[in-house]
């Protein structure tokens, strides 16, 4: 079979996004499976048969399109492993093409399906294609977006895991929401691969000033760095979807305050609504509903009203964001100080405040001229 993975980047070799992949999890520490085994991975013939032993095709309502070239899967496993054994969470393993690659490395693969009928076959599919591999194989029938820490735990039989994986062939309708929720919900998730529709893979990698760069850009921004890591074409599904599909690489870089999460996530939010204002106008909606107010300071809270010039102005001036800015202009981290400096007024916390005056922002995410061509 023709190997249309050949256009994918070679990624691992990447030094900047390997150094996350070459820390292998104790927890798989198993070797890669031999030469026999590996080479029993699913091609087209293969998927089209096992689909019709449980009489099903792949569905519009989950977004699925199967695998049915080797070589494809093999060079996701490939990016998403570094070449060692890993402990890798799965998202939609449909009938099995990507799995049996990465459980082919040696992996621990933890497969998260939806689909009842996908979800009943698919451990017999990795017995009769890579029956060596059972060991080190578990199945959660389970929506990707409601995956907890404890689910994970339960399919691993209450093993602990320090560095875990996500590697998958997401639906396109919902690359970001499950990507974001598993970083979310799992802080040694710090690495992923995942194949998505190339203009998701493109606004996902997307920098600041970029025309695609929105919510989704800054979000994931927010856990770590992406990077695109190669296109796939359209033949090697089935049936081919109506677009091609393209690789993201992703590395978690450090843990930010989580306290200010939320808040910088609203501000994303409030700034994106109105891609095309500045960030003044953008948030010019009544700021009391940002302020990160808990039951233990809700006395302290001060309302940060429009009708009040001087705090309106301090959220700039102390964040050291030029409110002319539009929210395309700013990194994540420029969010991150509009958010130290909303608490810190809301708190009217002298010191926090001081903290933040006068931060530096880095030009390179801003060039006045290149926004004023923009605006005129």
């Amino acid at each position: 079979m023709r190997n249309t993975a050949d256009s994918v980047s070679s990624a691992a070799s990447d030094s900047h996004f390997s150094a996350v992949l070459s820390d292998s999890s104790p927890e798989s520490s198993q070797p890669a499976l031999s030469s026999e085994s590996a080479s029993c991975l699913l091609g087209a013939a293969d998927i089209r048969r096992l689909a019709s032993e449980i009489n099903t095709k792949p569905t519009k309502k989950f977004g699925q399109n199967f695998v049915i070239d080797p070589g494809t899967v093999r060079k996701i496993a490939s990016l998403a492993t570094g070449g060692k054994p890993r402990t890798i969470i799965e998202v939609g393993p449909g009938l099995g093409s990507l799995t049996l690659a990465l459980l082919e490395t040696g992996s621990t693969v933890v497969s998260i399906e939806i689909d009842s009928l996908l979800a009943q076959k698919i451990p017999s599919t990795v017995h009769e294609f890579m029956p060596r591999a059972d060991s080190h194989f578990h199945l959660v029938a389970k929506d990707a977006l409601e995956f907890t820490p404890s689910d994970l735990e339960q399919a691993l039989g209450g093993g602990k895991v320090s560095h875990l994986t996500l590697a998958a062939n997401l639906p396109y309708n919902l690359a970001v929401p499950i990507i974001l929720s598993l970083l979310d919900r799992f802080p040694t998730l710090d690495s992923f691969v995942v194949m998505v529709q190339k203009e998701v893979a493109e606004r996902l990698t997307a920098g600041p000033g970029s025309k695609i760069y929105g919510v989704p850009s800054v979000k994931l921004a927010w856990y770590g760095q992406a990077k695109l890591a190669g296109t796939i074409s359209r033949t090697v599904f089935w049936p081919a979807p109506h677009v091609d599909s393209a690789l993201v690489q992703f590395r978690r870089t450090g843990q930010r305050d989580q306290s200010l999460k939320k808040l910088t996530f609203s501000l994303i939010d409030s700034a994106f609504s109105q891609r095309r204002k500045t960030l003044k106008a953008a948030l010019k909606k009544p700021l009391r509903s940002l302020c990160p107010v808990s039951p233990e300071t809700a006395s302290k809270a001060k309302p940060l009203s429009n009708s009040s010039p001087t705090l309106y102005s301090d959220l700039f001036n102390n964040s050291g964001i030029d409110p002319s800015r539009r929210g395309e202009t700013l990194s994540v981290d420029d969010f991150v100080r509009l958010a130290q400096s909303i608490s810190a007024i809301c708190s009217e916390d002298p010191q926090q405040i001081e903290a933040t005056n006068h931060a530096a922002v880095p030009s390179v995410y801003y060039d006045e001229n290149t926004s004023s061509r923009r605006a005129a």
